[in-house]
């Protein structure tokens, strides 16, 4: 499956950390930021999870909430918020349903070798419920920047 701009964001329930669940419908009249990223305490997902930490309040502003998504555990989650001090829910999709709806579970290829993972993906939800604007295989620098401006002029 792949979802892109204009079409409705699929919904989902997953657990979160600290013990919560967040469902995508529960945002409903709200923008939401829903990131994909491939696994908790790794350099390029600290990076990006701190640029949405550091830009939440100007999110925030813009009517948004941010909300990252991997395969970790809610315990791995919970590390990964207390250790970068993360002030944004982060979703376990364990099973992969949520990557597999929106089209981020994808075969990766390393050094020859083939495998599957998340491609690091953003999604701007609108307030509507459908997927204003899509980022996949997504480069960090100047990332967070482009979907906060995005996100503005939604």
């Amino acid at each position: 499956m792949h979802v892109d701009a204009g079409d409705k964001a699929p919904d989902f329930t997953l657990p979160t950390d600290g013990g919560g669940a967040l469902s995508l419908s529960s945002q409903k009249g709200r923008k939401v930021v829903l990131y994909f990223y491939p696994k908790d305490d790794t350099a390029g997902c600290t990076k990006e999870a701190i640029g949405f930490r550091d830009a939440l309040a100007e999110f925030e502003k813009a009517g948004a909430t941010v909300v990252g998504v991997s395969k970790d555990s809610p315990a791995k989650h919970d590390k990964f918020k207390a250790k970068y001090d993360l002030n944004f829910p982060l979703a376990a999709d364990e099973e992969g349903k949520v990557c597999a709806a929106y089209g981020v579970w994808v075969e990766k290829s390393m050094y020859g070798r083939k495998y599957m993972g998340i491609e690091r993906s953003t999604f701007l939800i609108g307030a509507d419920g459908k997927i204003a604007r899509a980022w996949r295989k997504v480069k960090i620098p100047g990332h967070v920047e482009e979907v906060l401006e995005t996100t503005k002029g939604l």
